[in-house]
């Protein structure tokens, strides 16, 4: 019998969560933040990180409680059932398969100035597009021999990248930091108080900050779960929320903002552009080549991730059993990387961009993470004696991370709103053709409709909702922002109702075997 090989400790579970988060984000999201909502794009990186903390802390919980690999997708469907899990696993395998093409993307974008004819007019170029799937072949290749091997090569590129964006801070803000950048140009808010929290999801904020949960998605492969998991995920999440914030810092005092404002910077390659502007040349290089090393590093992270989740949407009968087979000599689920390969491929080849590709699906993510919320109170509830207890506090963390991802949600606005839940919605279709092969199952459908009017009431506020996240302003700020928040306060409860109710005639244990041999048998080599 084969399996997933427990080799990873904390140093390797830190750089998989480190390494995830900072990719094409920090490159390329101060920018995109600055953008949209001038010095105030500081509240942006702090309220969107601090949201992922509270939502990262519930998701620890849930990892200490039952260490597996794919968790975010097995959770929902442990603890609320099939019709929850199959929209979970939809919007979280859309979020995870689009990383490596859009960190892809992002690379060539970057060093487009002096890699020629790959990236024109804000997209790839037909050549751009040849390089950018064979660095996604690389990603892959790196990923099928093994995970230690994969780790081992994460840890060294995670310590080399993140030596970088600290080098950037120091050296840009020595080199000419204006403290008036901060009140001229509109002043700290020149686009209101709306901006920076809409610019949470619009800007890439959410997709920089993605990676954290890393080391839950290989916690089935770590030595020591329990202890490494929960300071790998907190230490790699608070890193990267100082070192977000200082980025931000250090671009909007060093930045030239002309007559167009803030809205009206047009850069590139940002730091490396603003590197040479301060007579950083040399450094400009030392960026050029990070373009490559942060980007593809993230990719490394996703690709293994995402496989996980491909094997977990397998077991879940989501995806034929085909794709849960793991390889009996390198302990790695191949089949469901080159599942993932084929996916990012068909983005890769519509979308043609970094920021059109996170446009349209970093919100999905976020929507994932937050039915974590669900499933650590219905557990908590219905089979307290599995409860990790690491984190103290998640009967109030829970509600809350809920209820955050709830407003961000809405607080993309209108024209990510109206993208985001059909294609969340789409799932039913998968959800109806499992029915058809296996036969409904009511109660499943009784207990998981709370999450369709969820998506239906946000779909219908946001439609109505204030002017400033592109609604009809029917509903007018703040008083869409309450109504959204009271949405999420009942969809959490009506989910956790349903929860319990599924737990208590579905125990997990029936679905979960015990940790040693709880991941199903790999093909034999």
């Amino acid at each position: 019998m084969f399996g997933f090989k427990r080799d990873l400790g904390y140093w390797q579970l830190t750089a998989i969560g480190l390494g995830g988060v900072i990719g094409s984000g920090w490159l390329l999201g101060a920018l995109y933040a600055a953008n949209a909502a001038g010095p105030a794009s500081i509240l942006t990186w702090v309220v969107g990180g601090l949201a992922l903390l509270v939502i990262a802390l519930v998701m620890v919980e849930l990892g200490g409680g039952r260490p597996m690999s794919g968790g975010l997708v097995r959770w929902p469907f442990l603890s609320s059932g099939r019709l929850v899990a199959t929209l979970v696993g939809w919007g979280i395998w859309i979020a995870y398969a689009t990383n490596p093409p859009s960190e892809a993307a992002a690379m060539l974008q970057y060093s487009s100035a002096h890699i020629g004819h790959v990236y024109r007019n804000g997209q790839l170029t037909a050549l751009g597009i040849v390089v950018a799937v064979v660095l996604m072949i690389l990603l892959v290749a790196a990923n099928w021999f093994g995970v230690l091997l994969f780790a081992r090569v994460n840890l060294a590129v995670t310590i080399a990248k993140f030596v970088v964006p600290m080098a950037t801070v120091v050296l840009l803000a020595a080199a000419g930091f204006t403290r008036s950048n901060f009140s001229a140009h509109g002043g700290f808010a020149p686009y209101g108080y709306s901006a920076p929290l809409s610019a949470i999801a619009t800007a890439g904020i959410i997709y920089a900050y993605t990676g954290f949960q890393g080391p839950l998605d290989v916690s089935g492969e770590a030595r020591d779960a329990k202890r490494d998991i929960p300071r790998a995920v907190v230490t790699a999440l608070l890193l990267s929320i100082l070192l977000y914030v200082a980025l931000e810092l250090v671009f909007l005092g060093t930045v030239k903002v002309g007559g167009g404002g803030w809205a009206g910077i047009d850069l590139s390659s940002p730091y490396a552009q603003l590197a040479v502007a301060l007579n950083l040349s040399w450094f400009s290089w030392v960026l050029y080549a990070d373009s490559i090393l942060s980007p593809g590093g993230s990719a490394l992270v996703f690709t293994a991730a995402t496989s996980r989740e491909v094997y977990s949407l397998s077991r879940n009968r989501f995806l034929p059993e085909w794709f849960a087979q793991v390889d009996g000599r390198s302990g790695v689920p191949r089949r469901a990387l080159l599942a993932n390969f084929a996916v990012g491929l068909v983005f890769l080849l519509t979308l043609h961009s970094w920021h059109k590709i996170i446009a349209a699906t970093s919100i999905l993510g976020l929507f994932a993470y937050s039915i974590s919320a669900i499933s650590v109170t219905g557990f908590g509830r219905a089979e307290p004696e599995r409860s990790a207890g690491w984190v103290r506090g998640s009967r109030i963390l829970a509600p809350l991370g809920f209820v955050l991802a709830t407003l961000i949600f809405y607080w993309s606005g209108w024209s990510e709103m109206k993208i985001a839940v059909p294609v969340l919605l789409a799932a039913i279709l998968v959800y109806l053709a499992d029915g058809v092969r296996h036969g409904f199952d009511l109660d499943d459908v009784r207990r998981g409709v709370w999450l369709l009017v969820y998506l239906g009431a946000l779909l219908l506020v946001s439609y109505f909702g204030a002017a400033a996240f592109g609604g009809d302003n029917d509903l007018p700020g703040p008083w869409d922002s309450v109504v959204v928040a009271a949405i999420g306060v009942l969809a959490y409860v009506a989910g956790v109702l349903g929860s319990v109710s599924h737990l208590r005639a579905h125990p997990s244990a029936e679905h979960e075997p015990e940790a040693a041999a709880q991941e199903p048998a790999a093909e034999p080599g």
